[in-house]
């Protein structure tokens, strides 16, 4: 190639000027898209909240709710891959919004069974019928990912969003199943959640333009046989502990202090800290793999929780909450981006949902640790759980951590 024609081909390939947050929107179909998916995405932090009100209210048994709400999430995980393999060779629109009618009509089904007094394991069945929810921030990312392939700083902006979008859904939307279960009737978060979440699916997937291909005849291997990929599946693993057992932790120490109505409010601060920092990051001109970096800062700042509860103060620790929350977005969408560049082309919803999954195991475990610690030790001490979480992503990133993958060459 021609020295001319070879600087021609960089030009081409260099963005102009990375758009930010405006900009971004500013892409054809960005905004309805995304619209659609924030409605559809909202009640993934209303439903478990609102499952626990309603089982609780009319069983008069926490553990029966708290199971139930296991086996639903149990159930996400093992269809969640599955399910996002299909969205791949098949499309989006061709199979998540038929998935999420059946996710919906479980949720709908359970309603019903707690409101006629059906037998437990109905309950059961019902809840295990949402597990065909799909990956909605996964969905997402991957539009993005096809809009933004040959602008790496945008996407970095796009990824950042949509980690920022996770945690504001995740902090209002348990508030907003509480207050409808009070205010109106207990099955009203179920019915608004459903509501949403299936009017979000059909506005979002109505947006043909802007979605990805499918892949029907991709020969691409499996996310896992990727470089990098496995490690950073357990980084993923432990951050989920990291905020499975804050959630325990924190609720059993402002118990603890006779301010067990506070705990919401405390946990909310941690995902405004992780929400602003995410955005803040997205800001910035992306400079090369830093996960390890994102790690360190992680497994440093979940130490302070631990050190201001020995102070016995409820709002110290809600002021270590939200410096510890800035470290958890920036640490997400490094570790996504990642797993966006190194996921085989035509496996990419199915990679970030093997994430995800492993994020929702994580959680799992981490709120078994911290609950055991809580009652063997004491809440004070099992601020260390969360902490230790946080350092073993930090020696499973620093050890195989996917920057190595970024040798690897995509399919």
């Amino acid at each position: 190639m021609p020295q001319s024609t070879a600087q021609d081909s960089r030009i081409r390939k260099r963005p102009t000027r990375r758009p930010g947050y405006r900009r971004l929107f500013a892409l054809p179909g960005a905004r309805a898209f995304t619209t659609g998916n924030l409605l559809a995405r909202l009640p993934t932090g209303m439903f478990s909240v609102s499952a626990v009100v309603m089982i609780a209210g009319s069983r008069g048994s926490y553990a029966l709710a708290g199971a139930v709400t296991a086996t639903g999430l149990a159930a996400t995980a093992l269809a969640g891959p599955f399910l996002a393999r299909l969205v791949d060779r098949h499309g989006q629109a061709r199979i998540a919004l038929p998935a999420t009618v059946v996710s919906v009509l479980g949720s709908l089904a359970l309603l019903l069974c707690v409101r006629c007094d059906a037998p437990d394991w109905t309950l059961f069945a019902a809840y295990a019928a949402t597990a065909t929810t799909p990956n909605i921030g996964g969905l997402s990312r991957a539009r993005w990912a096809h809009l933004l392939r040959d602008d790496p700083g945008a996407l970095h902006t796009a990824n950042a969003f949509e980690q920022a979008a996770d945690e504001l859904c995740f902090m209002l939307g348990p508030v907003l199943a509480s207050f409808l279960a009070g205010t109106f009737f207990p099955e009203a978060g179920t019915l608004t959640g459903a509501v949403l979440l299936l009017a979000g699916m059909l506005l979002f997937t109505a947006q043909r333009a802007t979605e990805p291909p499918p892949a029907a005849r991709s020969r691409a291997p499996s996310p896992l046989r990727g470089r990098g990929i496995p490690a950073l599946l357990v980084c993923f693993t432990a951050t989920g502990a990291v905020f499975g057992s804050m959630e325990v932790v924190t609720i059993a120490y402002a118990d603890a202090q006779g301010q067990r109505g506070a705990a919401g409010a405390v946990l909310a601060l941690q995902a405004a800290g992780s929400c602003a920092a995410g955005l803040a990051y997205g800001a910035l001109e992306p400079a090369g793999p830093r996960l390890v970096r994102c790690l360190a800062a992680m497994a440093a700042l979940m130490t302070l929780p631990w050190a201001a509860a020995g102070t016995g103060s409820l709002p110290v620790l809600a002021g270590a909450l939200l410096v510890a929350g800035m470290a958890t977005a920036p640490t997400m969408v490094t570790a996504m981006a990642l797993v966006q560049r190194h996921t085989p082309d035509g496996r990419l919803n199915e990679g970030m949902s093997l994430m995800v999954t492993g994020l929702l195991a994580g959680i799992a475990c981490g709120s078994a640790t911290g609950g055991w610690a809580t009652e063997r030790l004491s809440p004070v001490t099992a601020f260390a759980v969360p902490a230790a979480a946080a350092f073993l992503a930090l020696l499973v990133g620093a050890a195989g951590g996917g920057e190595r993958a970024r040798r690897r060459p995509r399919h």
